[in-house]
């Protein structure tokens, strides 16, 4: 059964890796805005050179040509599993926007999954991440550090890297503009009844299994 689904979340609380894994378990499709954007700028298409254009000037694209890129991808038929939708909305006029779209299409938000976090915890979670160049293996300072000869334990490369925003201050920074950017969607989605919320803290299989929970009660009641 198709669902719909927006993960909600400050930078590093694990969106990236659970909606990964519904995408493989569920054959559902990720919508990240600014996949939708590269893609878009590198297809050619008049939708596309509309991207390139504002790119190019440097400028913000706005929310009707991503609204659009949206549209096209949930009219593609691409997605048996449904659809998540990672990175937008970001505000309310964002918000209303999908939820009109959604409705012309005679589709539904089938949940909105906030990924809640401590920011203390998330900030010395972060700060101790590296990550394997080559094949994406992630070690961390405290609770799995990079082996002594400097070397990926899964495929031997040397390069293992750290984000250059990795850091508290750059960190902090991204999380005080989600709060002060995508805070009011929390209130939203739950002044509407379709807000749920998992500890993004927890381990990545126990996280993945409490977003299991909450999709497949869907599924029984259907």
């Amino acid at each position: 059964m198709s669902t719909n689904i927006i993960l909600l979340g400050p930078p590093g609380a694990g969106k990236g890796t659970q909606a990964k894994r519904l995408v493989e378990e569920r054959g559902m499709v990720q919508l990240s805005t600014g996949d939708m954007l590269r893609e878009a700028r590198s297809s050619g298409t008049e939708m596309g050179q509309r991207v390139a254009a504002v790119m190019d000037r440097g400028e913000l694209v706005t929310d009707e040509i991503v609204i659009g890129l949206i549209r096209e991808k949930l009219t593609s038929g691409a997605a048996s599993g449904g659809y998540i939708f990672d990175g937008f909305p970001r505000t309310l006029a964002q918000a209303d926007a999908l939820a009109a779209l959604l409705d012309e299409l005679g589709q539904s938000l089938d949940h909105v999954i906030e990924m809640r976090v401590d920011d203390e915890v998330l900030v010395a979670r972060i700060t101790g991440r590296a990550t394997c160049a080559n094949c994406g293996e992630v070690y961390h300072d405290v609770t799995r550090p990079i082996p002594a000869d400097g070397k990926c334990a899964n495929c031997g490369s040397t390069e293992i890297k750290r984000r250059a925003d990795d850091n508290e201050d750059a960190l902090r920074t991204r999380l005080l503009a989600y709060y002060k950017q995508t805070s009011p969607l929390i209130g939203y989605y739950h002044a509407k009844g379709q807000l749920e919320s998992v500890d993004g803290l927890a381990a990545i299989e126990a996280v993945s299994a409490e977003i299991a929970g909450l999709l497949g009660q869907q599924t029984q009641d259907a």
